[in-house]
């Protein structure tokens, strides 16, 4: 690997330890060493969640989104569950993306990168170390990677072959989607029958049906022009990835692979992974370890971050400054994004830096309801999109992506949308562990709005 500046000092080359060198943050300290040099042992010995040219191939797909060629949808839930995990979820969550994908690949007139916050979503960081729990005063629950959500001592503390079970649960799940993706489940004629499903008959769904009427038109005429799934094998099977939060640097480190073609390092447990607004320090342990991996690395973009800072972390990510390599994640909410997202951009384009810009209407617009749910409002998640389109527009720059925390299952934790769900509604489905999703509906909405706003980008 390279050298590179930091400051006044020089790093040396990077190997996959490296990080242990460097500050930590939002990662657990484990009780027993033994216990957690015997759970690395074992995943050192597994094989690795992705392969080496599975990334490759996610990474070239995201260099022709950055040349703005292609469009961004990245999505999946908040925390993925041991206890919720099946068959069926994975399918519904899975279907959704692929409505949504259609939707956008109309609109946009691009192809549409499809990218899950799947099978190794596990870890979240959190802004206490601690929370009170029925009275109780307890470690924060941190993701089913690191600690249960029961509200005792035994369940909070940090248990290492948590580790184990979860990449047993993320193989399993990306066994089931590569069955998906590849072996005619994701027929383009399929999606489109449930996209219709979706949309007939529901009161507000009015315009969005007229959408869907189209792309059946556009169906139709390329069935009559001898364009089917049965001779084009692009209609009946798609390329589906997975991404996760790189919190856990213990599971990373194990899983961490050379790839055989190249010699380089890739990161094993997923196709993609991203560095989060609290550790995204230059010096830490998350850049580090991130910084040697060929993976594409996404980088959560908050209020906080300074523009200088921002350059810097683009050169240390991505020195070659390589096309598909490196995702802004950009999360401030409804009300802030028009102060922050400008700046941002002009010191990107100042630099000439090669990145994808990427939307995560989500993170920066969470509150409290009035009957205490943590919650997100459609109408303020609809807000920021708009706001992000329209600033990329002014900039003349080229909005590339959305990042959104969702789910298959008919949950209600975000209000608004048109099932107009209230505060009262939300104690009715409300299934998170940690942050509140969009449901089908809502994330289906959505993706009919950001298609209008992608159309929108591309006239005159």
């Amino acid at each position: 690997m390279n050298f590179y500046r930091l400051g006044d000092t020089m790093e040396t080359n990077w190997d996959r330890s490296s990080w242990r060198r460097k500050t930590r943050r939002q990662m657990p300290d484990y009780l027993d060493a033994n216990e957690l040099r015997s759970a690395e042992k074992n995943l050192n010995n597994l094989p690795p969640l992705v392969f080496a040219g599975e990334v490759r191939n996610l990474k070239y797909e995201l260099g022709r989104v950055e040349a703005g060629k292609a469009f961004l949808l990245q999505g999946g839930d908040c925390a993925e569950s041991f206890e919720e995990f099946s068959a069926d979820l994975i399918r519904d969550t899975f279907k959704v993306l692929l409505k949504m994908a259609v939707v956008l690949t109309f609109g946009g007139k691009r192809p549409v990168v499809k990218i899950g916050r799947m099978a190794g979503q596990f870890a979240k960081p959190r802004s206490s170390d601690y929370e009170a729990v029925n009275g109780l005063k307890l470690p924060s629950y941190r993701g089913d990677i690191i600690n249960g959500i029961g509200a005792s001592i035994e369940e909070r503390t940090p248990q290492p072959e948590r580790m184990i079970q979860a990449y047993t649960q993320s193989s399993a799940s990306l066994n089931l989607l590569r069955a998906f993706s590849q072996g005619g489940f994701a027929d383009i004629s399929r999606v489109h029958s449930w996209l219709l499903e979706s949309t007939k008959g529901h009161t507000g769904y009015k315009r969005f049906s007229d959408l869907a009427t189209k792309i059946t038109e556009s169906l139709e005429f390329m069935r009559a022009a001898g364009i089917t799934s049965e001779n084009a094998d692009t209609l009946r099977k798609v390329d589906f990835y997975t991404s996760h939060e790189a919190l856990l640097l213990e599971y990373e480190e194990a899983l961490c692979r050379k790839d055989s073609t190249t010699g380089l390092p890739v990161a094993g447990s997923g196709h993609m992974i991203w560095i989060g607004d609290r550790t995204r320090q230059i010096d830490g342990a998350h850049v580090e370890f991130c910084r040697g991996v060929q993976n594409p690395i996404g980088l959560k973009c908050g209020p906080s971050l300074k523009a200088e800072e921002l350059i810097q972390l683009c050169e240390v990510l991505n020195p070659e400054n390589e096309p598909g390599r490196l995702t802004l994640i950009s999360r401030f909410g409804a009300d802030s994004i028009g102060d922050h997202l400008p700046r941002m951009i002009k010191a990107i384009k100042g630099a000439g830096l090669r990145v994808i810009w990427s939307c995560d209407p989500m993170h920066g617009n969470t509150i409290k309801s009035s009957n205490g749910y943590k919650t997100r409002p459609f109408e303020k998640i609809l807000s920021e999109l708009r706001q992000f389109f329209q600033v990329h527009k002014s900039e003349s720059t080229y909005p590339g992506g959305v990042h959104i925390e969702m789910t298959g299952k008919d949950v209600t934790e975000c209000t608004g949308g048109i099932q107009s769900i209230h505060d009262e509604d939300l104690l009715s489905r409300y299934h998170t562990a940690c942050d509140p999703r969009l449901n089908a509906s809502q994330s289906l909405e959505l993706s009919f709005l950001v298609a209008e706003e992608l159309e929108k980008c591309f006239q005159p």
